[in-house]
């Protein structure tokens, strides 16, 4: 999953002003789904943080996630970070959807606030709800929880 996301991020030109880095997206819709119950915990900060970390190879996540909670919290709607995202390869977008399930489910709970962002992203991402719901099936049973 994190090895499909990588590839997105190899060394490119600097972002003019008016776009956004695509890590900066990613990081911002992660941010975005562990809001979505209306707490950012630590569990899911450490989730945001782990993900960040092996998607971009980076020592220390905080920094980004700090910019993607600022640009989140600013954010008047999600599509200009779905925008750049949705120029990811498909398997890249499986591989997203599946960290923000990661995100979402760190803490045990399906919270309806968290599905229905989910159900939200998923065709703002190019994808359809079975392909969500086969991205956090695949992350329960990782994580040893029942569908």
């Amino acid at each position: 999953m994190i090895d499909a996301l990588k590839t997105l991020f190899a060394p490119r030109p600097a972002a003019t002003d008016r776009e956004i880095e695509p890590d900066l997206a990613v990081a911002t819709l992660l941010v975005e789904a562990a809001c979505a119950d209306g707490t950012f915990d630590d569990d899911e900060r450490h989730a945001v943080d782990a993900l960040l970390s092996d998607m971009f190879d980076l020592p220390d996540p905080a920094p980004l996630r700090q910019r993607a909670e600022a640009a989140q919290a600013q954010a008047a709607d999600l599509v200009r970070f779905t925008r750049v995202v949705k120029a990811l390869s498909h398997d890249q977008r499986i591989a997203l959807i599946e960290a923000l399930w990661q995100v979402v489910l760190v803490d045990h709970h399906r919270d309806p606030h968290e599905d229905a962002l989910l159900r939200h992203l998923a065709p703002l991402l190019g994808l359809d709800d079975r392909e969500s719901a086969e991205a956090r099936l695949r992350v329960m049973a990782r994580a040893g929880q029942a569908g």
